[in-house]
């Protein structure tokens, strides 16, 4: 058996490379992180009312034709793709913090809608959505049994 020289230095540089990697995989994945299509999420809000979920997402800078958005009776499933404008300087150096590139969100619903009567409504960068529950969710009342 041989024995080894502890080198405690390198082993920080490759923890440090570790969680470097960790970082930088949690905000772009290892084949977009180039920066030029950076995956995004954009934020959602779900309120639920007596007949309905009203669900709203917030898709600045898209026109609605760049969303598309698949309704089943349990779940919503919104995808995008916000296109970057292509601008270019000869002198000088050009910076954007604005975030480009395709989107996904799949939001499940606590309970079933009738997903033939959605509706949506798009509006200052805003993703309205309307989700009439299901006649059966509506009057579902269920019994508990206490038990001793």
């Amino acid at each position: 058996m041989a024995l080894v020289r502890w080198q405690p230095f390198q082993e920080m540089g490759d923890l440090q490379r570790q969680m470097n990697r960790l970082f930088d995989d949690m905000v772009a994945p290892a084949d977009r992180r180039d920066g030029v299509g950076a995956l995004f999420s954009p934020a959602a809000e779900l309120e639920e009312n007596e007949d309905a979920y009203h669900l709203k997402l917030e898709v600045p800078g898209m026109e609605p034709g760049d969303i598309n958005v698949d309704v089943t009776a349990e779940a919503v499933a919104i995808t995008g793709e916000r296109k970057s404008e292509q601008k270019t300087e000869n002198k000088g150096m050009t910076r954007t913090e604005f975030r480009y590139g395709k989107f996904q969100r799949v939001i499940p619903l606590p309970g079933r809608i009738n997903h033939q009567n959605v509706s949506a409504d798009y509006k200052n960068g805003v993703l309205n959505l309307n989700l009439p529950k299901a006649e059966d969710e509506k009057n579902k009342v269920v019994r508990v049994n206490i038990g001793q």
